[in-house]
């Protein structure tokens, strides 16, 4: 899946490290698969409702570029976490009332992703419309080669993130290096360019 997603030309690749995930990495895997992204794009680390350990643990095995808080973790638990990393994403749901004080958490993005993260499913992309204007907002649920333009035209989101619409067909473990590249080089990176002027990236993100 690493490899799928560095050829396939994401700036940034995560790990999962969320047991009940079939996803989920250890840390000594995670190590690994660090070593061979860092220098090629960033490292995101994925983290549900984590302790203090499984924060100090995930830093010194992976050394993320941003830390993704992708659980129930209130506002506090955010600014615990956040002088520890280099940069703190929480993700919420499409809907959540959270996202429009998303403020409060002091994280650098936010990711908004459907009701059930994983499931790959679209949700109305009018909901991101409580979002802040002027903050980093990470769109994700339900992503593939076939809607991510029209979602990158229609929302303008700073990054896309893509998991299981970039993977093989029945396969949550592997990715399809042909669909990443499609996603982002023919589809994430023209918009990207059309839009340089107004402030909106559309940074490609594999997790």
């Amino acid at each position: 899946a690493m490899e799928a997603a560095l050829a396939g030309g994401a700036d940034y690749v995560g790990l999962v490290f969320f047991p009940p995930s079939p996803r989920n990495v250890s840390p000594t895997v995670a190590a690994a698969l660090a070593a061979k992204a860092r220098g090629r794009a960033g490292i995101v680390a994925l983290l549900v409702d984590p302790d203090d350990a499984m924060i100090d643990t995930v830093i010194a095995a992976a050394d993320p570029d941003l830390l993704q808080l992708h659980g129930h973790e209130t506002p506090d638990d955010a600014a615990a976490i956040r002088p520890y990393v280099q940069a703190l994403v929480v993700a919420l749901a499409a809907g959540d009332p959270a996202m429009g004080h998303v403020d409060a958490y002091g994280a650098d993005a936010l990711l908004v992703d459907a009701p059930v993260p994983g499931s790959g499913n679209v949700f109305d992309w009018a909901l991101v419309e409580s979002v802040p204007v002027g903050r980093r907002m990470i769109l994700a649920g339900g992503l593939t080669p076939e809607n991510v333009a029209a979602a990158v035209a229609e929302v303008r989101p700073w990054g896309v993130d893509t998991s299981t619409g970039v993977q093989v067909a029945g396969d949550p473990l592997r990715k399809d290096p042909l669909k990443v590249r499609d996603s982002f080089e023919r589809r994430v990176r023209p918009h990207r360019r059309a839009q340089a002027t107004m402030g909106a990236s559309a940074i490609p993100m594999v997790t």
